[in-house]
């Protein structure tokens, strides 16, 4: 090692002789060779060259660094005079030069460098001082030590031009990160004492200002390095900091320095939470919005066929703590939904004991599934209107028309509160009444006149359609109250009667007869004559029979003109009244006078169940003469179904009546008193009433078999017709779905449609059971089985027979490889389902076959491009299955394609070849050194896992000696050393990992047993 020639500081001292002759005290003379015992230190000044003159006389003059001014030796040691002789002993390697006449010691340095430092190592030089006593022949030995002191000529010197730690940033302030400058493998320093002393420092650095804050030296001597403040990876990941090693020499300017670089990686910790995707930066911050994720999800709905839910965006977090290494200790996230009133929260936190939750609003959207048909609040209504109601009014719902009638309908698809938005239709009389068309509460308008006198009452059938279901059929009956719209009618403008002189009091004239077809007191007709009686005809008021007067009369020839008014009995305002002129002639009696009816004209009404025999009315006339009376019915009765006694007058019903057959009979009776003239008429109207004796009849001749298509609601099916002979509400049909109601829904005409759309694919044909019945109070029924067909539709996707399809694949795979066999029907009866990937980047790595659904590699594919990419090591992509010719969606499924890590690389060490030293006595489990090799193979995987051991084939002997720790990579002595100094091991190591293949590498280690000399040796065990 080049030292710089420097001052040397030498101490001389004498010891006794080495060997002398006896003599007494006596024979020592000032010029013997004794030499008094002294110590003499003198300062060297620089090692410089000696020269040597000889001068005149044999003398010389040297020049040079003088070690030993003056021996002081007794005697002369030169002529003349000389009493004794100087001569140099074992003066190895010449270092010192003899002056034998001034007794001095010069440096002999010519061309060298008196270097006390490694690797000259000169501390003394020892030389023999021969002096001869030239009187006596005696010799003496003088032993002269020199002694090299050292100079601060040699800086401090790292062993390693940088320095690495890594420190994760949750490391406490005060906590000690690196002591990597203990030992030999700091800053050194040859120099001797207080100069070979290390002391450390940071300095500040300008390319990395913040550095020298962050870190402190703990210890000076020891150079540990101490964190100052609280690291942030997020923030920075790496700090260069300057560090100073200096010597101790006394004086400080004359102190040396050297640097290094240390690099302080800052480690990921778990300081941060999870933080959910995507994250839209709020301004210029490192802060996110805050994220709303959104699913809607139909109710009813099972959760196989809704699962995984379709959340807008994908919910997904990740941990903000992106580095955290090995990635074995990265915490998973987990995932939490906390249930609020109105919206769930969704939460993610970490697994690893100290949570550090995120949140995000999750809203849920329960979409309405149109399952609930719609629904009338009442079975029946009953409505009222007047028959003077104008156009547009509304029909109400009691009878003093105080209050309109309202039609609800709702369907529980709905909240109660809102409209339903239902369709309302009505089966008949739509072009006399109609429905408003919104709101929860709907109301009957009158869109045309009408007439109680035509028609009574209205009922008819409302259903509610939501569109897809149907509501069972309601009845609403409307009665049209009575309005006094029509006058009292008399059948005549005017009479004419002749009566006789031997009439009696209360004998009747005439019977009048108004009609008033209104209903009530507005029909009720009452009688009265206002003018022409002149008080001998009075008139029933209830009746209008008009009779003559108690206690009249008659007197012949006389004649009267009765004005009669009919009135009817409504509010005064309201009364309508007509008026007719009876004009009376009196005759005088005679016996030509016929038999005579009390009435001209008998309403009657019999049931058609009526028993055969029994008296239907007492016909009885009167003959004023009494004469016998003989009756006979003279037409209407072509079938002889009744019976008149001719003496006596009573009608008698002689045969069955049948209503279906003949529902009235007019008959035209006489009276017959045997004189000329002597006979009279009179009209009996005989009704015949119903009995429900009849079942309605199907129409046998319209067709039982029926198609209709799949899918739809409020489809027309087809048409039934049933009658009933019967009358009255024993006549009316009314239609009923026997076994399937819920499916199918049949109006009061027997039009059938679907209330619920059908699904072929669960059942293609019904045998549908429609039965009718009649309005009876216990009715009759009748059924009848029809046919229905549920013709196909388009109406499926082709479903694959998994929702989500995982296959693993070795990255390299040739091309055209069939990784994957999809499947999927249609259900549908005629399919044709072909194949295709949906999402777009696939396709540029993928193939997939339409017809067979094989799915291959188009190119290859690389795990560590992945792994690169932070895309993870696989791909996820949407396939479709498609109909051709179809009209529906395609069915989808979810591919995840694995891609398995195929081993590409080898173990690389960092260096070719490694060197470390050991003492030739080291113990069992000393480090010698370490290797270290690196796998570009994606970290986390097997590939990329390193390790190591001794290649036993190249160095068996070494390898029986040293061995290599396997995860670590450190060298140790596998046995207690005893090894020869300076021999030189080598043994050959192998990293290798666990990939398939299991690929691996060697580098060589270099191992020298070092010289005891050279190995530091504590003088003590411990210090204080």
């Amino acid at each position: 090692m080049a030292v710089t020639r420097g001052l040397v500081l030498t101490e001389i001292f004498t010891y006794r002789p080495v060997s002398e002759l006896s003599m007494s005290t006596q024979d020592i003379s000032p010029y013997s060779c004794f030499l008094p015992v002294t110590f003499l230190a003198v300062p060297s000044g620089a090692v410089s060259q000696a020269v040597i003159t000889r001068l005149n006389g044999g003398c010389f003059d040297f020049t040079g660094t003088v070690l030993v001014e003056n021996m002081q030796i007794n005697g002369r040691a030169q002529d003349p005079g000389r009493t004794i002789s100087l001569t140099l002993l074992d003066n190895y390697d010449y270092w010192v030069i003899l002056e034998p006449a001034r007794q001095r010691l010069y440096l002999n340095s010519t061309g060298r460098v008196l270097d006390r430092d490694p690797p000259n190592y000169i501390t003394t030089i020892v030389v023999q001082v021969q002096c001869t006593n030239e009187l006596v022949g005696t010799v003496i030995l003088h032993e002269v030590r020199i002694v090299v002191r050292d100079r601060n000529d040699n800086k401090p010197r790292f062993q390693q031009p940088r320095y690495y730690v890594s420190v994760n940033e949750l490391t406490p302030v005060g906590t000690t990160i690196f002591t990597g400058f203990s030992g030999s493998n700091g800053a050194t320093d040859i120099d001797d004492g207080p100069n070979g002393h290390i002391e450390y420092s940071i300095l500040y650095n300008p390319n990395d200002p913040e550095s020298n804050g962050t870190v402190r030296v703990g210890n000076t001597l020891s150079g540990h390095i101490v964190l100052a403040e609280r690291l942030n990876y997020e923030e920075r990941t790496r700090y260069l900091v300057l560090v100073q090693a200096n010597d101790r020499a006394p004086y400080p300017p004359n102190r040396l320095t050297a640097t290094a670089t240390l690099t302080v990686d800052v480690l990921d910790g778990d300081d941060l939470g999870p933080m959910f995707l995507p994250c839209v930066l709020v301004n210029n911050t490192r802060d996110c919005n805050p994220i709303t994720y959104r699913v809607a999800i139909p109710e009813f709905t099972e959760p196989s066929k809704l699962n995984p839910l379709n959340v807008t965006p994908p919910i997904r977090a990740v941990d903000m703590d992106r580095n955290i290494q090995p990635p074995s200790d990265r915490p998973r996230i987990l995932y939490y939904i906390l249930v609020a009133k109105s919206t769930d929260y969704g939460k993610a936190e970490q697994d690893n004991g100290h949570p550090l939750p995120a949140y995000a609003d999750l809203i849920v959207e329960i979409l309405d599934e149109n399952n609930q048909a719609p629904y009338f609040e009442f079975a029946s209504y009953q409505g009222y209107v007047s028959e003077s109601s104008p156009v547009g009014t509304t029909i109400s719902a009691s009878a003093n028309l105080s209050a309109p009638l309202g039609i609800i309908a709702l369907d529980n698809d709905i909240e109660e509160t809102k409209d339903p938005m239902l369709k309302i239709s009505l089966d008949d009389y739509t072009t006399i009444f109609g429905l408003t068309p919104t709101g929860i509460i709907r109301y009957l308008r009158l869109l045309k006149p009408v007439d109680r006198e035509k028609q009574m009452a209205y009922t008819f059938t409302m259903v509610a359609s939501d569109g897809v279901q149907q509501s069972s059929p309601v009845t609403v009956n409307i009665l049209v109250i009575d309005a006094n719209d029509n006058t009292p009618t008399f059948a005549e403008v005017s009479y004419s009667v002749e009566v006789f002189t031997d009439m009696q009091p209360g004998e009747t004239v005439l019977q009048l007869t108004a009609a008033d077809a209104d209903e009530g007191l507005n029909g009720l007709v009452t009688y009265e004559i206002l003018a022409g009686a002149q008080g001998d005809f009075i008139i029933n008021n209830r009746t209008g029979r008009i009779t003559v007067a108690p206690g009249i009369i008659l007197t012949v020839g006389r004649s009267y003109a009765l004005t009669v008014k009919a009135s009817d009995n409504a509010p005064q305002s309201q009364k309508r009244s007509s008026i007719t002129t009876v004009y009376i002639e009196v005759l005088p009696p005679n016996n030509q006078s016929p038999p005579r009816f009390p009435l001209f004209t008998y309403n009657l009404e019999v049931s058609e169940a009526m028993r055969i025999g029994a008296i239907l009315l007492n016909l009885q006339a009167t003959d004023r003469e009494n004469d016998p009376i003989t009756y006979r019915i003279v037409s209407g009765d072509s079938q002889k179904v009744f019976n008149l006694s001719e003496t006596i007058g009573l009608l008698l019903l002689g045969n069955p009546l049948d209503r279906e057959i003949t529902d009235q009979y007019r008959l035209i009776v006489t009276a017959f008193d045997g004189n000329p003239g002597g006979t009279s008429t009179a009209t009996v109207n005989i009704v015949v009433t119903d009995v429900n004796d009849n079942d309605p009849a199907f129409n046998l001749s319209l067709t039982t078999n029926f198609t209709v298509r799949e899918e739809e609601a409020n489809l027309f099916v087809g048409h039934v017709l049933a009658t009933d002979p019967d009358a009255g509400a024993n006549g009316q049909v009314f239609y009923r779905i026997v076994n399937h109601p819920d499916l199918f829904v049949i109006g009061v005409n027997g039009s059938i449609y679907t209330r619920v759309p059908l699904d072929r694919e669960l059942r293609g044909q019904y045998n549908l059971v429609v039965e009718a019945s009649d309005g009876a109070v216990d009715p009759r029924r009748t059924s009848l089985t029809l046919s229905v067909q549920v013709e196909d539709i388009d109406d499926n996707s082709p479903v694959f027979s998994q929702q989500t399809y995982v296959v693993n694949v070795p990255e390299n795979s040739p091309l055209g490889t069939v990784v994957l066999r999809l499947s999927a029907v249609d259900p549908d009866l005629f399919s044709n389902v072909t194949y295709r990937i949906k999402t777009e980047s696939a396709r540029q790595l993928f193939s997939l076959n339409s017809v067979t659904g094989d799915l291959a590699v188009l190119q290859a594919l690389d795990f560590e491009d992945l792994a690169a990419m932070g895309t993870g090591a696989s791909y996820i992509f949407q396939v479709e299955a498609v109909d051709q010719g179809g009209v529906m969606p395609p069915g989808q499924a979810t591919v995840t394609v694995r891609i398995t890590d195929m081993n590409d690389f080898s173990p690389i060490f960092r260096q070719t070849l490694y060197k470390g030293m050991v003492a030739p006595n080291a113990e069992k489990g000393t480090v010698i050194t370490t290797v270290l090799a690196e796998d570009q193979d994606p970290p986390g995987t097997p590939a990329s896992f390193v390790r190591y051991k001794v290649d036993l084939e190249r160095s068996p002997y070494s390898g029986s000696i040293f061995d290599v720790e396997e995860e670590t990579g450190r060298v140790i002595t596998k046995v207690n050393l005893n090894e020869e100094p300076s021999v030189t091991f080598k043994l050959f190591v192998i990293a290798f990992d666990d990939g398939e293949p299991v690929k691996s590498n060697s580098t060589l280690v270099e191992i020298t047993v070092l010289q005891p000399s050279r190995i530091p040796i504590f003088t003590e065990e411990e210090y204080r």
